[in-house]
């Protein structure tokens, strides 16, 4: 079988205390799997995440540092990365190590079969491990805005959109990425909407997966920015096919 280069994104912001262990590991992980890979961090920001990433590359010249002292948000800085990934599959992971880099062991054999475009990890399965859930306030907004967002898009057979642990095929990467335009949370939404209108085919894996504790997102402007994000996600892809 051909040889496959993976390009795995963390997406960081203000992840100077976890950084380093996060792509050290991934590094290992890989090297340990006698893959070809290129890490790619995208990190906005001024607490030191970006200059971590960059000692690394130093070292490392696999790792590539994209990103600025600006806030862009999570979708555009992944964004950002998939047009330089050079890889045959190209996947984001969080950088907060959320779902351990050794899930990918799941999710290579799919990425190897023609049948699969997108191999993206669920919380939502009986098989799924949760070894730290959210406090219950988040998992009941969370139980809230999955419905919001089903009636407002669909998507009703993928059980956790949400979820930071996804890999694409490069050129299904490429493509949906070269449409996407949501810069913040809900871009995720927007990819598998596009996914789903274009026919690309999904694969759902169960995975680990831990809550950090350490959410970014502030739950009255957050949550009221994400809504607006989502109901704009059908009218600015109305045209797409």
């Amino acid at each position: 079988m051909k040889e496959i280069k993976i390009s795995l994104i963390f997406p960081a912001y203000n992840e100077a205390r976890v950084i380093q262990k996060t792509i050290l590991d991934a590094c290992s992980y890989f090297e340990s799997k006698n893959l070809n890979y290129e890490i790619i961090v995208s990190a906005d920001g001024n607490d030191g995440t970006r200059e971590i990433a960059a000692e690394i590359r130093q070292k490392n010249p696999r790792v590539i540092v994209l990103g600025g002292m600006e806030r862009r948000g999570k979708g555009y800085g992944i964004r950002q990365a998939v047009k330089i990934a050079s890889g045959d599959v190209i996947g984001y992971s969080d950088a907060d190590d959320k779902t351990p880099i050794t899930e990918f062991d799941n999710f290579l054999p799919f990425l190897q079969l023609n049948e699969n475009d997108l191999v993206i990890g669920t919380r939502g399965e009986r098989e799924s491990k949760i070894e730290r859930r959210q406090p219950i306030y988040r998992q009941i907004g969370s139980k809230g805005f999955s419905v919001f967002m089903h009636l407002s898009v669909g998507l009703w057979k993928i059980s956790d959109t949400q979820c930071g642990f996804k890999f694409f095929k490069a050129n299904a990467a490429r493509d949906l990425f070269s449409r996407q335009l949501i810069d913040g949370y809900m871009f995720d939404v927007e990819i598998l909407y596009l996914a789903q209108k274009l026919g690309y085919r999904i694969k759902q894996i169960p995975i680990r997966w831990k809550d950090d504790g350490d959410s970014r997102l502030d739950l009255i402007a957050g949550n009221i920015r994400n809504v607006k994000d989502v109901l704009k996600i059908r009218y600015i892809h109305r045209a797409t096919k």
